[in-house]
C-alpha cells in the first residue's frame, strides 16, 4: 500500500509550511488582540488559497479547484502548526453549501461573507418533538402573510443554540400538500420578539443543545431557499467538497490509544487490567475495527483523489465510527468500575484519572443519534447500497 501523496503534493506541502511560518505567529497576545489576529490570519490564508477553497471570490472565498490531496495537506500542516482553519459550525458546513447551489444572488451576498467572518452564527431547525429522525413529519408552520413568513411551533436539539444569531430549517408551508411536498427551507433572525430559546440540560450536566419556541415569529418572504414546498429537496443539497475521512480515523485511533492507557492504569485482581485475558481479547477485537476504519478511510481518500465514487463504503463509515466508539466506551466503563458512579467533571474542565472517560461514555449514546440515527443509516445501507426491500416499519409510516 502506497500511502504517499506524490511529489507534487510534497512541493505544495512546503509552500503551506512557508506560509504558516511567516503568517502564523500568534505570540503572547491578549484575548481581544488574538481574536483580531486570527481574523486577519484567516483573511491572509484565504487570499493565499488555503482556506474557504470552495467559496467563490466574490463572496470572500479563495475559489480554488477541488483537490482532495491538497485539502488534506492543508489540514495536516495547519494542525501541525496549531493554526486555525475555517470557522466551523452549521453555517459553514450546511447553510453556505446550500446557498451556493440553491440560493439567490441576493441571499449569497447577504449571508455567505458574514457567516464566514463569524458575524452570523446559525442554528439548525430540523428536529421537532415527536418527529425523531422523520424530518418529513415537521409540524412547525410558516404562513406567508404579505411580504413575511409568520412562524409558529417548536424546534429542538439545536446545537450552538446559545450563540446562534440566525436559524435555517424546515417549516411546513403547505399544510394540505403531501408529507414531503409541503415543506419549505427558510432562514430567520433569532433575535426578535416571538422567539424563545431554552437550554436542554443533559445527563452530563451540560447544556449543549437548545430548544426554540416560535410564537408569530417573522422572517422576510425572500428568505426562502429554493422553491416554496421544495424544502425537502433543498435540505438534501450537497456540494462536492474537498473532504476525506482520514481526520475521523485519526481521532478514533487516538481514542483507542487512550483506552489502552486506561487498561494499563486500572487493575484487576491486583495487576494491570491489560494483563487480563478477557480485556486483551476485547482490546484486540476493537483494534481490528479501528484499523478497518482507518484503512477504509485511506481507500475513500484514494477514490476521491481519482474522482471515483465510493459506493456503499461511503455510507458505512459514520456507522462504523459510531459503533466502534460505543464499543470502546463500554469497555472503558467496565475498566473504571465504581469510578463510573462519580459525577462527570464540571463543564469546561478535563477531569482527572478515570473520571475523564465519563463524558465519553455518555456521549457515545448521543453519537448514535446525531447526524443520522444508526437505525436509519442501516436502512439506507440495506436499501440503497445492497438493494434489499424497504423496511416494513417505514412502509407503515407512509
Amino acid at each position: 500500500m502506497d500511502l504517499s501523496y506524490g511529489e507534487g503534493a510534497e512541493v505544495f506541502r512546503q509552500d503551506v509550511r512557508s506560509f504558516l511560518k511567516s503568517a502564523w505567529q500568534p505570540g503572547e497576545r491578549r484575548k481581544d488582540e488574538l481574536k483580531a489576529f486570527i481574523r486577519d490570519f484567516r483573511t491572509q490564508a484565504t487570499d493565499a488559497g488555503y482556506l474557504y477553497r470552495a467559496i467563490p471570490k466574490q463572496y470572500g472565498g479563495s475559489e480554488q479547484p477541488a483537490d482532495v490531496v491538497k485539502a488534506q495537506v492543508i489540514r495536516e500542516e495547519f494542525a501541525r502548526a496549531r493554526a486555525p482553519m475555517e470557522i466551523g459550525g452549521n453555517g459553514m458546513s450546511m447553510l453556505v453549501p446550500t446557498l451556493l447551489e440553491k440560493g439567490t444572488a441576493e441571499q449569497k451576498d447577504m449571508f455567505i461573507r458574514q457567516t464566514m467572518a463569524g458575524d452570523m452564527m446559525w442554528g439548525q431547525g430540523y428536529s421537532e418533538p415527536g418527529t425523531g429522525s422523520d424530518l418529513a413529519s415537521v409540524r412547525t408552520r410558516a404562513e406567508l402573510i404579505g411580504d413575511e413568513w409568520v412562524i409558529n411551533g417548536q424546534k429542538i436539539w439545536t446545537s450552538q443554540g446559545d450563540r446562534a444569531t440566525h436559524m435555517f430549517g424546515l417549516f411546513r408551508t403547505e399544510p394540505n400538500a403531501s408529507k414531503h411536498g409541503g415543506i419549505s427551507y427558510l432562514m430567520l433572525d433569532l433575535n426578535q420578539p416571538g422567539v424563545t430559546r431554552r437550554p436542554i440540560r443533559q445527563m452530563t450536566g451540560e447544556a449543549g443543545f437548545y430548544e426554540f419556541f416560535f410564537d408569530n415569529a417573522k422572517t422576510p418572504a425572500s428568505w426562502i431557499v429554493g422553491e416554496r414546498g421544495d424544502g425537502w429537496n433543498v435540505s438534501r443539497t450537497t456540494l462536492k467538497h474537498e473532504r476525506a475521512s482520514i481526520g475521523s480515523a485519526d481521532a478514533l485511533g487516538g481514542t483507542f490509544r487512550k483506552l489502552v492507557e486506561l487498561a494499563q492504569e486500572m487493575e484487576i485482581d491486583g495487576q494491570p487490567a491489560i494483563k487480563d485475558a478477557k480485556i486483551r481479547d476485547a482490546l484486540t477485537r476493537i483494534e481490528g475495527w479501528v484499523m478497518a476504519h482507518r484503512y477504509s478511510s485511506f481507500r475513500l481518500f484514494s477514490l476521491a483523489a481519482a474522482q471515483e465514487q465510493p459506493g456503499i463504503m461511503g455510507m458505512m463509515m459514520k456507522l462504523l465510527l459510531t459503533e466502534t466508539g460505543h464499543e470502546m466506551a463500554l469497555l472503558a466503563q467496565e475498566l473504571i468500575g465504581d469510578h463510573a458512579l462519580i459525577e462527570p467533571a464540571v463543564a469546561g474542565t478535563r477531569g482527572r484519572g478515570p473520571e475523564k472517560w465519563l463524558d465519553q461514555i455518555m456521549g457515545t449514546l448521543g453519537n448514535s443519534i446525531a447526524g443520522g440515527t444508526t437505525n436509519i443509516q442501516r436502512n439506507i445501507i440495506a436499501e440503497r447500497g445492497l438493494g434489499l426491500p424497504r423496511d416494513l416499519a417505514m412502509e407503515a409510516d407512509k
